[in-house]
Parts: C-alpha cells; structure tokens; sequence
C-alpha cells in the first residue's frame, strides 16, 4: 500500500488539507489496516495516509469475504465465481458470448472457458455455435440451471446478510448508506483509473 504526499489527520481535528477522505484517524480504529497506517505514520508522519485508510480496507474486506465459505453454495456444488455466470445469465434473461460473460464477471477469457465447461457437465448451461460466424459460440441457462439459481438465491442473500449484520443488534452504518457510498466510489474509480493508467 502506498500513501500520498500531505499531511495526516489529528484526533477529532477536521480532515486537513489534501485529506479528501473526510475520515477520523487510524489511531482510533482497532482493525488491521490500523495497525499498518500507524506504522507508516511513524516512518513517515509528513503523508497523508487517508487514500491508504480506505483502499487498504477495501481490500482487506474483499480478501476476507474471498476467503469465507459461502455455505449456500457450496451446498450445492458452486463456487462463488461459477454462480456469477450463472447469475449473469439469468438476469440478463438472454444468451450472452463467453465475451460478454467475462465483461460481466469481471474475469479472464480464460476463466470463463473453464466454469462453463463444468457448467455445461453438470448441465446448468447450454453452448450453441452462431449460425453465420462459426467462431462466436452462445450461451444459455438450461431449464435445472435457471431453477437452481432461482432457488439459492434468496439463501444465498440471507446468508450475505448474516455476514454483514451487527453481532450486537444495529449500530454500524445503514447498510443503503454504505452501498450509495461504495457506488459513488466504485463509479469513480471506473471513470478515472484508465485515464490514471495512460
């Protein structure tokens, strides 16, 4: 992780200039990524560590929710990346390329060509070459593949839900609040991070 030029923020002090985070201090906060601001505070007190307090969280909350079981699931043989196809397929409600299933997915050509070929195995997905270009191959859910998503998905968001709830009752951010917050970001960082790259 790696911060950017400015200085840090104090104690309920207002978030200093080039801060654009708008969050409290490292130092409160019993997390990991905690751990390592203060570190980095230490070596270098003059950077601003808010980029790091935030990206370095949503990291660390996407490595743990990858590294937890999704019971539903697995339950039924799935792994979270093969029900994304499957999802993609059905809420789409029409025959996607393994192309467009890799845009929706967020995944390799590679990857894709590997979960369908299982999925067409266990017959949850139909494979169909294009009539007039032989190289482009359409995919589908069959009639079990469509039931089965259906089935597990109101299982799998309640068990999502457990994930996210408060051991001891309400209390945290609304949980709207905090997903109005991630889409502002996560439209953000899809507007800005090709240009960043270019």
């Amino acid at each position: 992780m790696t911060a950017t030029a400015g200085s840090s923020a104090t104690a309920g002090a207002p978030a200093p200039e080039g801060d654009t985070t708008g969050l409290p201090p490292a130092a409160g906060r019993g997390d990991t990524v905690a751990a390592v601001v203060r570190q980095w505070r230490a070596v270098h007190p003059d950077l601003d560590t808010g980029p790091m307090e935030v990206i370095g969280r949503i990291n660390r909350c996407a490595a743990l929710l990858q590294q937890a079981e999704d019971a539903p699931l697995r339950r039924e043989g799935l792994t979270r990346p093969e029900f994304d196809l499957l999802g993609a397929l059905r809420r789409t409600g029409r025959e996607l390329t393994p192309g467009d299933l890799a845009r929706e997915t967020f995944s390799s050509g590679a990857a894709v060509t590997k979960r369908l070929k299982q999925l067409t195995e266990r017959g949850l997905v139909e494979r169909r070459g294009d009539t007039r270009d032989r190289r482009v191959t359409h995919v589908r859910l069959t009639e079990p593949g469509r039931d089965l998503v259906d089935g597990i998905l109101p299982v799998q968001l309640a068990y999502e839900s457990a994930v996210l709830s408060e051991p001891d009752g309400p209390g945290g951010p609304d949980l709207g609040e905090l997903a109005a917050l991630l889409g502002a970001l996560l439209g953000r960082l899809e507007g800005r991070l090709g240009a960043l790259r270019a």
